[in-house]
C-alpha cells in the first residue's frame, strides 16, 4: 500500500503539475478569444440567472442549477486551497489564482453549452446531460464518454466527498475538541436526508444555504479587511508585483521563483473554480432553459462567484493580515488571519468551511449519480450509489486520508483530459450557437431542435 501510495502521489504531483495546468488554462485562454471574450456579458449573464422563465425545458430552475453548481464548487479550495497556494508560491499566486476565474468564465461556458444541447430526455421525462453525452452524441465517441463517467464517479467518492468531510471533521476537533466520530454521524445524517430526495431537493437545499454561505464569509473577510483597511493598497501592489517578479524568503516564509508562484496559483484557481474539468455542465444540463446559451451564461456566473469573488477575497485577506509569511500553511493559514476577529473569527471560519463543505458533499453526489447512471444505463444504479455515497461521509470524517485526496485528485485531473477534447473539438459548434442566440440578439429564442429520448 505505501508503494501504491507513493506511486498515485506521484502521478498526482505530475498530473496537476505543469501539464494540465498548461492544458487547462491553454483552453482558457483559446476559448476566451475564439467567443470574443465572452465575459464581457457577466452582467446578462447575472441578470439571467435570478430570472425565472415561464417558457423553458427542463427539471430545476436555472437559479437552481447554479447554486447546485456553486454548493458543489465553492468547498475547501476556497479556503485551504487558497491559502496552500499562497504558502507555496507567494502573494503572487493570489493574482493567477484570480486570473484563472476571469478567463476560466469562457471554458464553463463552454462546456455548459455543449452540455444543454446535447441533453437527453429519459423514459420518466427527467433531463441527462454533461461530458459523457457531449462525447457520445457530439463526437461519437463512446470510448472517451465511458471514460469521463468513471473518472466522474470515482471522483466524487473522493474530492466530492471523503476528502470534504476530513476537513470540517479536523477542524471541528482543532477548534471545539468534538470528536470526529460526532461530526461524521451528524454529516452523514443531514446528507442522507437531502440526497435520497434527488436533484429537485438537493437544489431546493442549495437555493437556500449557498447564498448565506458565500455571503457570511465574505462578510467575514470585509471585516478583517477593514480592520486591516491601512495597508490594503500595498498589499495589492505586493500580489500584482510578486505575480511576475516571485518572492523573495521573508519571516516563515521560504521564498519563490515565478515559475513556483504562477504554478500554484494557477492550479489551486483551477481546483477551486472547476472550469474545464466538466463536472458542472451535468447539473447545467438539468436546467430550465429556453436554448443552451442562456444556460450557459448563468453558469459561467459560477466562476466568476467561485474564483474571482470568493477566492479573491480569501487571498486578499491572508495576506492584508500579514500572517502570510507566518510559516503557516493550508487552513492552519486561513485561520490565524480570521484570529484577527476577536472571539467570533475562528466561529465564523468554521462556520463558513462547515457550510462549504456540506453543500460539496450535496453537489457532487448529483454529479456521481449521473454518471453512474451513464455507465450502467439504469437509474436503478442511483439509489445503491446514494446510499454507499452517504456512508462514505462518515469514513472521511473518521479517517486520515492522505491517499484518498492524492487518488481523488488524480481522478478529478483524469475527468478534465476527455472533457477539454469535446471543448476543443466541438469549438465550432460553440460558435455557431453563440453567434445564433447571443450575438445575433435571440436569446429569447425557444430551442426548436428534438432531444433524444433514451431508455434509462
Amino acid at each position: 500500500m505505501e508503494a501504491i501510495a507513493k506511486l498515485v502521489s506521484t502521478i498526482d504531483g505530475w498530473l496537476w503539475g505543469w501539464p494540465l495546468v498548461i492544458i487547462l488554462f491553454g483552453t482558457h485562454l483559446f476559448l476566451t478569444f475564439r467567443l470574443k471574450f465572452i465575459q464581457r456579458y457577466i452582467g446578462t449573464a447575472i441578470k439571467l440567472s435570478i430570472t425565472k422563465d415561464d417558457f423553458a425545458t427542463g427539471d430545476v430552475s436555472q437559479f437552481s442549477a447554479l447554486t447546485t453548481a456553486l454548493a458543489a464548487t465553492i468547498g475547501t479550495g476556497n479556503i485551504v486551497g487558497v491559502a496552500t497556494a499562497i504558502a507555496l508560491g507567494g502573494p503572487g499566486a493570489v493574482f493567477w489564482c484570480w486570473m484563472t476565474g476571469v478567463f476560466g468564465i469562457a471554458t464553463k461556458y463552454a462546456e455548459s453549452l455543449l452540455a444543454v444541447k446535447y441533453r437527453v430526455k429519459t423514459a420518466d421525462g427527467t433531463m441527462a446531460g454533461g461530458p459523457m453525452y457531449v462525447l457520445e452524441y457530439g463526437m461519437k465517441s463512446k470510448p472517451l464518454a465511458y471514460a469521463f463517467a468513471f473518472f466522474g464517479s470515482v471522483a466524487a467518492f473522493g474530492i466530492g466527498n471523503t476528502v470534504q468531510a476530513n476537513s470540517i471533521s479536523n477542524m471541528m476537533v482543532n477548534q471545539f475538541g468534538t470528536p470526529t466520530w460526532i461530526t461524521g454521524i451528524v454529516l452523514t445524517v443531514l446528507t442522507g436526508i437531502v440526497i435520497i430526495g434527488g436533484v429537485k431537493r438537493i437544489a431546493s437545499v442549495c437555493d437556500k444555504l449557498v447564498p448565506f454561505m458565500a455571503i457570511f464569509y465574505v462578510l467575514g473577510c470585509l471585516v478583517i479587511l477593514v480592520m486591516t483597511f491601512q495597508t490594503i493598497p500595498a498589499t495589492i501592489g505586493l500580489i500584482v508585483s510578486s505575480a511576475f517578479t516571485g518572492q523573495a524568503a521573508v519571516g516563515g516564509f521560504v521564498g519563490s521563483t515565478i515559475l513556483m508562484t504562477a504554478r500554484y496559483g494557477v492550479a489551486r484557481g483551477l481546483f477551486s473554480n472547476e472550469s474545464g474539468l466538466g463536472s458542472a455542465p451535468i447539473v447545467a444540463a438539468a436546467a430550465q432553459t429556453r436554448n443552451p446559451v442562456r444556460q450557459a451564461l448563468v453558469a459561467s456566473t459560477g466562476t466568476f462567484w467561485d474564483t474571482v469573488i470568493v477566492c479573491a477575497m480569501t487571498g486578499i485577506t491572508i495576506v492584508n493580515s500579514g500572517v502570510w509569511n507566518s510559516g503557516l500553511n493550508g487552513g492552519d493559514l486561513t485561520n490565524a488571519a480570521f484570529n484577527l476577529i476577536p472571539v467570533i473569527g475562528p466561529i465564523v471560519l468554521t462556520i463558513g468551511l462547515l457550510t462549504f463543505v456540506f453543500s460539496t458533499i450535496l453537489g457532487w453526489s448529483y454529479y456521481g449519480e449521473k454518471c453512474v447512471e451513464y455507465l450502467f444505463h439504469s437509474k436503478k444504479a442511483i439509489v445503491p450509489y446514494r446510499i454507499l455515497y452517504t456512508i462514505a461521509v462518515f469514513f472521511g470524517s473518521v479517517m486520515s486520508l492522505a491517499f484518498v485526496w492524492d487518488l481523488a485528485d488524480l481522478f478529478n485531473g483524469l475527468m478534465a483530459l476527455p472533457n477539454l477534447v469535446s471543448l476543443i473539438a466541438l469549438s465550432g459548434v460553440i460558435v455557431s450557437e453563440t453567434k445564433k442566440y447571443l450575438w445575433d440578439n435571440n436569446l429569447d429564442e425557444i430551442n426548436q431542435e428534438e432531444m433524444v429520448e433514451v431508455d434509462l
